[in-house]
């Protein structure tokens, strides 16, 4: 294997068979030591968080396999926090697509002279550049078109699968009582016919859940989920 990426969250290492592997950390995103999916910052390390993510991502990856929606999923060693994945090129230097139904985070922070918190919102999709430096700025359609990092057709699927691929969530969350405000994913181009896919990971670390109106850790939330209760 070598090493060909270290990101905030997770080591990416490339396989002899043209294959990735990603190793999952213990760092999650957020500022002040307080846990935010939206951040662009390692916030904090959660001791087991790299083995409690990727085995939600495991889990709602293979629903998703089952619905027929297309992912660079292959497998995942969890004692190992490891899984492998197809190879895939992002859109630009990457973009995170997040889905919101319900009015929190930086949206609030943005739009709070018209939203309420909490507020109820229909699968509102909204993609930001990853970008550190400029902390992540939201972007459009037109000017991802103009500015030649995916066309208008591939924004479209791009929408369409975030909005298809958050309601299976969604509807897995609410299976065990749990309501899904947003969740950040990211995509990219699979094969020689660029077949845009669901990438990375989706986990307690990319999506805001709550249960009675109470926030769930994402230690917590792959507890929850992933109990035989």
């Amino acid at each position: 294997m070598k090493l060909t990426y270290s990101g905030k969250t997770k080591d990416v290492f490339a396989l002899d068979n043209g294959n990735y592997l990603l190793k999952f950390k213990d760092e999650v995103t957020g500022e002040n030591g307080v846990f935010d999916p939206g951040a662009n910052t390692v916030g904090l390390v959660l001791e087991g968080a790299g083995r409690a993510g990727l085995s939600l991502t495991k889990f709602f990856f293979e629903r998703l396999q089952a619905a027929g929606i297309p992912t660079h999923y292959v497998d995942a060693n969890i004692e190992e926090a490891t899984m492998t994945v197809k190879p895939a090129t992002v859109f630009g230097s990457g973009l995170e697509v997040i889905c919101r139904f319900k009015a929190v985070g930086s949206f609030l922070r943005r739009y709070g002279l018209y939203a309420q918190e909490g507020q109820p919102l229909d699968a509102f999709v909204e993609v930001t550049l990853k970008d550190d430096g400029r902390q992540d700025p939201p972007i459009s359609e037109d000017a991802l078109a103009m500015l030649g990092v995916l066309t208008h057709e591939e924004y479209q699927v791009l929408k369409e699968l975030t909005q298809q691929i958050s309601q299976v969530i969604k509807t897995e969350l609410a299976r065990k009582g749990i309501e899904l405000y947003d969740i950040k994913l990211e995509f990219g181009r699979v094969g020689d016919e660029k077949q845009i896919v669901l990438i990375d990971e989706i986990s307690g670390g990319n999506m805001r859940a709550y249960k009675n109106g109470e926030y769930i850790e994402p230690l917590q939330l792959e507890q929850l989920m992933l109990s035989a209760e």
